[in-house]
């Protein structure tokens, strides 16, 4: 077992190598899933997602610190067609909400990926 100080400086270490770490990106792609991660101390309401300017998604509420998990088959254009993610590819995704004090919140993400 290890001395006091050596504890100390070893739980010293960890804390400073976890809040070097950096911080996820609050919007990601990982395997045909959005993620949304709502990085702010207020509660997000009427989140919409909207991939690639036509397909659209969201959720009532996207609590502080929560995350955001949809499959892109399930996003939408307003005809009712559905995402398919075998044939396109995202370039670019939009967030639009309200925090609980009623400010917007907006968050882009552009993959520099031109449209075809």
């Amino acid at each position: 077992m290890l001395a006091t100080p050596y504890r100390r400086i070893a739980l010293g270490v960890l804390l400073l190598a976890s809040a070097c770490a950096p911080r996820p990106d609050p919007i990601r792609i990982q395997e045909n899933v959005v993620i949304i991660q709502n990085q702010t101390s207020r509660d997000w309401r009427n989140v919409i997602i909207t991939v690639n300017d036509h397909f659209r998604g969201g959720a009532p509420l996207l609590a502080s610190g929560g995350q955001l998990i949809a499959p892109l088959s399930q996003f939408q254009t307003a005809f009712g067609q559905r995402y398919d993610f075998s044939r396109q590819r995202v370039f670019k995704i939009e967030v639009a909400a309200a925090d609980s004090s009623g400010d917007p919140v907006q968050l882009h993400f552009d993959t520099g990926v031109k449209k075809r």
